[in-house]
């Protein structure tokens, strides 16, 4: 089973739990190309008192109509907002702070709004505070989990910010989810199989841009998914794991190995290296080179949240 949960995200779980009584608003970073599955749901539960502006980071790397299906969706929830921003766009954030004064209601003229700024690793969390402030403040990286404390910084517009660590929850029980997560780079590559990981998104992007994948790797066919009978189901943890090729409906073996052969991962005698084609698609798909793509919509998220039940039983220690 995937997931990803370094010591340090447990002492930033402390770290909001103590700092919430005093916050107004919640700012929840969210990766437009996934706002379901980069959602962290123990975040939910700390914050679910708490007013929330829902950013949807790199807008420029995601499907336009799905984005407006997901701003509609958060905007119908109670106490929440949805703003779908570039984070290096100074213009796209200048809305955020007369939001954040509107979530908050009735605060003291003499003081700031105060604003917690959550969200998992890599979603743009430092950069929109960056932004924001008009300076380098939070520092940022291509790698999750830059952040390893609390900062705050004062912006423009009476909005004081505090910024988190981004914080995975210890098991991710949407496997659906965590791959991709992984496929975006949420999840640390050293933590993951990136061949598997590449497969799933092969085939994810075969079932919901096939004219994207096709036209990127010149693919003649998309292969439709066999089914393997003696295919082991179980992961390391006993549980059951679901076939997520076989709910993608494409081969996702067959299409990463191609991409392999276009591009420099034949070997001498004929041997395919599948890591090659996983690298080039991971890193494109990553890069947004495949074109503007929403790997979930609304209609995704599980009824009731139920693979993501007990997300929120992570302890201290």
């Amino acid at each position: 089973m995937l997931g990803w949960y370094p010591g340090h995200m447990n002492k930033a779980r402390r770290q909001i739990l103590e700092a919430l009584p005093e916050i107004d608003v919640v700012i929840e970073v969210l990766d437009a190309r996934l706002p379901y599955s980069s959602a962290n749901p123990m975040l939910a539960s700390l914050t679910r008192h708490k007013p929330v502006l829902k950013i949807l980071s790199r807008a420029d790397l995601a499907d336009p109509e799905r984005t407006r299906e997901w701003t509609a969706h958060f905007d119908a929830q109670s106490a929440t907002r949805a703003l779908a921003v570039t984070t290096t766009n100074a213009r796209d954030l200048k809305r955020i702070p007369k939001l954040c004064h509107e979530l908050a209601g009735q605060v003291r003229a003499d003081r700031d709004v105060r604003v917690m700024v959550m969200g998992i690793p890599n979603v743009g969390k430092s950069t929109l505070i960056n932004g924001l402030a008009g300076r380098t403040i939070a520092k940022t990286g291509n790698e999750p989990a830059v952040t390893k404390r609390q900062q705050k910084v004062r912006i423009a517009g009476q909005v004081a910010l505090i910024d988190t660590p981004g914080v995975l929850w210890p098991k991710i029980e949407d496997q659906a989810s965590a791959y991709r997560l992984a496929a975006s780079g949420a999840i640390r590559d050293t933590a993951i199989d990136y061949v598997e990981v590449a497969v799933v998104a092969a085939a994810e992007l075969a079932r919901r841009y096939p004219d994207a994948l096709s036209g990127r790797y010149k693919l003649k066919e998309l292969p439709a998914y066999r089914p393997n009978p003696e295919a082991d189901r179980v992961d390391a943890d006993g549980d059951a794991r679901p076939d997520l090729l076989a709910l993608a409906g494409f081969d996702g073996h067959a299409i990463l190995a191609t991409i392999a052969a276009k591009r420099g991962g034949l070997r001498a005698g004929g041997e395919m290296d599948l890591h090659r084609g996983a690298e080039v698609l991971l890193h494109e798909l990553r890069d947004g080179k495949l074109g503007r793509l929403t790997l979930e919509t609304p209609a995704d998220i599980p009824t009731e949240d139920a693979t993501k039940d007990g997300a929120d039983t992570a302890v201290d220690r």
